[in-house]
């Protein structure tokens, strides 16, 4: 154990945020009017999703590109980086106080999360944070966001996926997990050391 590397591993929604920044972020961007009205055109979706005849993956994927589609990319970007403001006010504090511990150590952060890499990065580089695996965004070739995700969900099974391409020789580190939700059950078991609670 003491030749392995140390790495800690945040969730990003309900452990290091209060609330998932998805509808944050949708409600950020396009206003309480156009959210509202957006989501009572996706309530089918919704619906669907809630009576468990859609996976939660599918259901994201259509509000996603209900929002976005054809958004070009540096307006997209813009949004990001505007968004960081607002994912600052809904941090946990114990949780940031939990990331400074590790960096003091000089043992590298990772933010394994289900929601979209792009609003993520703005505030994890403010804060220290060394890598961030989540979910990415399609463009084409006019730099519009196509309104596909370019990733599979990273939720559950696949954060452990992504971690194991970035990590192939697992026998070398030392992961310390943390996490507040069922999704976050692959990637506690998968790490050495677990907490799994909001902080």
């Amino acid at each position: 154990m003491m030749n392995k590397r140390t790495i800690a591993l945040f969730d990003f929604d309900g452990t290091i945020t209060r609330n998932d920044t998805f509808l944050l972020f949708i409600r950020h961007c396009k206003g309480n009017l156009r959210f509202l009205g957006g989501l009572i055109i996706c309530a089918p979706v919704l619906i669907a999703w809630k009576c468990r005849m859609l996976s939660s993956d599918k259901a994201k994927q259509a509000v996603f590109s209900h929002f976005f589609r054809h958004t070009p990319v540096s307006l997209f970007k813009r949004w990001c980086d505007d968004f960081s403001k607002q994912i600052e006010k809904d941090v946990r504090p114990k949780a940031v106080e939990k990331i400074r511990e590790y960096k003091a150590i000089r043992i590298p952060v990772i933010i394994v999360s289900a929601s979209v890499e792009n609003w993520i990065l703005p505030w994890a580089k403010k804060n220290g944070i060394d890598q961030v695996v989540a979910t990415g965004i399609e463009t084409d070739e006019n730099d519009l966001l196509t309104g596909r995700f370019s990733t599979p969900n990273c939720k559950g099974k696949e954060k452990v996926n992504r971690l194991q391409v970035l990590f192939p020789n697992r026998q070398d580190y030392c992961f310390i997990a943390h996490g507040d939700s069922p999704g976050d059950k692959e990637l506690l078991a998968f790490s050495d050391e677990s907490h799994y609670r909001a902080f």
